[in-house]
């Protein structure tokens, strides 16, 4: 069973976020806890959000302020050492979880959260209450959308074009050999650039591990025990689009089934993101 929901419309409270526009109805399947926006880049407006302030648990999406981190960190003009692009470029395109956790460490744990909320002007993201986790960082949909819009408007070119580069190419299968072409990357065709998230999902068995199959069209109170699963990025020519939808699902449920929830629900709310209310 699916949920039809109509998005309520809600601006942004920061200079980067013109008025959003009341959205057509989104299905959401049964089960599902979702918070998600379409920013278009074209109109300047979000075309589409519902629960856009509610956080969740970043899981992987996390990785994006790490990366864009280090290199504010080391400045422009400053080359990326060989070894550290070993790190980077696995943990924005195939999601690994080794690379972001020695970034993590070594770039000062939590305070690469609080320097990215001030940089960015974030306004739900916050650091996880263990700060050796660095999935459970809290973020919502309106502070990802604004994350890209920096990446978009303000980063500067070097930093964009390494993040949004790395993001393009991302891989079918996860370094933990999860299939991570849900969402956006089944939603609809190239071009887009995405990061995923997963978080609560044990270690895919045997028949369940990805094969390379190709492209298919309170301060910190968040669930940390629904598994969670997340696309984000963007998408269209001249990345007219950014997406991004985040998902709880009820505890027990197969990896497939919410990969093909989320699925649905970013078809859905793409088609919403098309229609004028």
């Amino acid at each position: 069973m699916r949920t039809k929901v109509v998005a309520a419309a809600m601006a942004l409270s920061t200079a980067m976020a013109p008025q959003a526009v009341a959205a057509p109805a989104v299905e959401i399947p049964q089960g599902v806890t979702t918070g998600f926006a379409v920013f278009d880049r074209a109109s300047g407006q979000l075309t589409v959000q519902h629960e856009a302030t509610t956080r969740f648990r970043s899981a992987s999406l996390v990785k994006i302020l790490i990366a864009l981190d280090y290199l504010t960190r080391r400045g422009v003009g400053t080359p990326v050492p060989d070894i550290d692009l070993t790190l980077l470029e696995p943990m924005l395109r195939s999601s690994d979880d080794t690379a972001a956790s020695i970034l993590w460490e070594r770039n000062g744990l939590n305070e690469i959260v609080h320097r990215m909320v001030r940089l960015i002007g974030l306004t739900e993201t916050q650091p996880p209450a263990d700060p050796n986790w660095w999935g459970y960082t809290a973020v919502s949909a309106s502070d990802v959308v604004k994350v890209y819009r920096y990446l978009l408007e303000k980063a500067p070119q070097p930093y964009r074009e390494f993040v949004l580069g790395n993001l393009r190419k991302s891989t079918q299968c996860a370094t933990d050999e999860r299939d991570q072409y849900f969402g956006i990357p089944r939603a609809l065709p190239r071009p887009w650039a995405v990061k995923q998230g997963w978080s609560g999902y044990p270690e895919p068995p045997r028949g369940e591990k990805c094969v390379v199959t190709g492209e298919g069209a309170a301060a910190n109170e968040i669930d940390l025990r629904s598994p969670a699963l997340h696309t984000s990025g963007l998408v269209g020519e001249g990345d007219r689009k950014i997406v991004v939808v985040l998902t709880l699902h009820p505890q027990g449920t197969p990896w497939a089934t919410a990969a093909g929830r989320i699925t649905a629900l970013t078809k859905s709310v793409l088609a919403a993101s098309t229609r004028t209310p």
